[in-house]
């Protein structure tokens, strides 16, 4: 039997890890401050740099229905300012905003009533209240110095300064030369406790436009926006992380404010903090800048809908003028829960390069798609392990699909070969590695286990766990959870080339693998 040595990686890797045996442990410290604000932070020295992280444990999974798309506005809001930040006169801009936010609430009746089936198109108030706003808002921007908080971070060696949002969390990152730190404390704490959400509704139009090129002029936006849709009837997971259209039209700055106070607070924020620092200074900054700043008088309230167990497998069809796209998922657990790491080697065996099972046979042997990928993601709730894969012409979608639970089935039966669980343990091995090579591969896998999980060292806890997965793990996972009933189906065709009415009705005996 062939066999793979491991690559002795860890000599090469110029962070603080210490290897001993099979056992990997990371020098890290936490505190944890009066407010509940978590701060994790790693000590090394190899340049004078250090990375940092500001993890909010919110994501559009934490939204509802009429706001949806907020945690990821706010993305875009928190780079606005501040009374301190971003403006030549805060208190002109003052009276502007109140006048924007009246005229807002009328332009959002106008267009609610326009949404009426009652409504006989007439949209001059609509236009004449969009008019009015442009207009304040483009006397306020006299006021306004675009973009000086990125420009402050910039001029004093900034680097990689960003954010992002998922379902699960939205975090800002940026790395400074180490003796800029106090800068960094300065500008995050001022713009957690006091953000000014200026220039609001064009704002507003700038992530509609973004979920227009996106979502709904894309089709792997598209195609996955319809698919979530379908596998969650319940659970928050069911919206796109920019939001509904809808809802975009018409939340208000009052509404994104609100969210913001009650989940934007240092009880629900995790900071890492990597690189050139000591530990006990930091903590020392943190509580100078961060310290003050209250916990939320509205608690957080967690996400208690629980998506019910799925009872028959869901198709949707998405027509769209794009080649063919195909997406399976079925349900599986949470982020930490009971065989995550099983998920996680599963979808290695199936799609990750070249000697994977679906991309030899479906790409290489077959010829019957362009691409094919398997993903399985860490998550707070549970979501989908879902597969998706591009037909190469002239081979259909219902080839591909045919194809795809047969090398499943075919897994099942037969689980991998130690040559394929060893190889897929190096592989996941080396992204371990690879991931905490840089200041903010460390900080960002920090900040997200922590946040996720409330337990950093999960990070070595899962590697550890796939370590262990074997043959027979593989065969019952399969078993248990990818069947016919669990599953959810979605393609995108070309609306000449629809056929998924035959295809909804199609019943195939070889595709009920596993079936309960």
């Amino acid at each position: 039997m062939k066999k793979i040595v491991p690559l002795l990686v860890m000599l090469l890797l110029p962070v603080s890890i210490q290897a001993k045996k099979e056992e990997i442990k990371l020098d890290v410290k936490t505190h944890t401050f009066s407010n509940g604000l978590e701060l994790v932070v790693v000590e090394r020295d190899l340049s004078p740099t250090v990375s940092m992280i500001v993890r909010f444990k919110v994501g559009s999974a934490d939204e509802h229905p009429g706001i949806t798309g907020s945690a990821h506005l706010l993305e875009h809001m928190l780079f606005k300012g501040t009374p301190n930040i971003g403006t030549a006169d805060y208190q002109a801009e003052i009276p502007l905003m109140e006048k924007i936010d009246r005229l807002a609430l009328q332009l959002t009746a106008a267009i609610q009533e326009s949404r009426s089936p009652l409504y006989r198109g007439d949209n001059s108030r609509i236009n004449s209240l969009r008019a009015q706003i442009a207009s304040l808002q483009d006397e306020q921007k006299k006021y306004i110095i675009k973009d000086e908080l990125w420009e402050t971070y910039l001029k004093n060696g900034g680097s990689g300064l960003n954010a992002s949002t998922g379902n699960d969390g939205t975090q800002y990152y940026v790395s400074l030369p180490s003796n800029r730190l106090e800068l960094w404390a300065y500008m995050e704490s001022d713009r957690l406790a006091n953000p000014v959400l200026r220039e609001f509704y064009s704002e507003r139009n700038v992530v509609y436009e973004e979920r227009r090129l996106r979502v709904d002029n894309s089709p792997y936006g598209k195609l996955g926006e319809q698919f979530n849709a379908a596998a969650f009837t319940a659970h928050s997971y069911n919206w796109p992380v920019v939001g509904w259209a809808s809802d975009l039209e018409t939340v208000f700055r009052e509404d994104v404010e609100k969210f913001f106070r009650q989940y934007y607070s240092p009880n629900n924020i995790v900071i890492a903090i990597v690189g050139d620092v000591d530990f006990n200074d930091v903590v020392k900054l943190i509580q100078r800048y961060f310290g003050d700043i209250p916990p939320s008088t509205q608690p957080v309230p967690p996400v208690t809908t629980v998506e019910p167990p799925q009872d028959g497998e869901r198709r949707v069809a998405v027509r769209y003028d794009a080649e063919p796209l195909l997406s399976i998922g079925w349900h599986m657990p949470a982020g930490g829960a009971v065989d995550q790491e099983v998920f996680d080697i599963i979808s290695s065996l199936l799609s990750r390069g070249r000697t994977s099972r679906l991309y030899k046979s479906l790409v290489e042997d077959k010829q019957l798609a362009t691409s094919v990928n398997a993903y399985s993601g860490f998550t707070r709730f549970p979501d989908t392990f879902t597969i998706s894969a591009s037909p190469k012409s002239p081979h259909s979608i219902e080839e591909v699909e045919q194809a795809v639970y047969e090398e499943i089935a075919r897994l099942a039966a037969d689980g991998p070969t130690e040559w394929e669980l060893q190889r897929v343990r190096n592989q996941l091995d080396a992204d371990y590695v690879r991931g905490l090579q840089s200041n903010m591969g460390m900080a960002y896998r920090l900040a997200d286990m922590q946040a996720k999980t409330g337990d950093w060292s999960y990070l070595i806890k899962l590697k550890e766990k796939r370590q262990a997965v074997t043959a027979g793990d593989i065969k019952r996972v399969l078993a248990e959870y990818f069947t016919t009933a669990n599953r959810t189906v979605a393609y995108l065709v070309k609306p000449e080339n629809d056929n998924s009415d035959a295809m909804i009705i199609k019943k195939t005996e070889s595709t009920q693998m596993g079936a309960k």
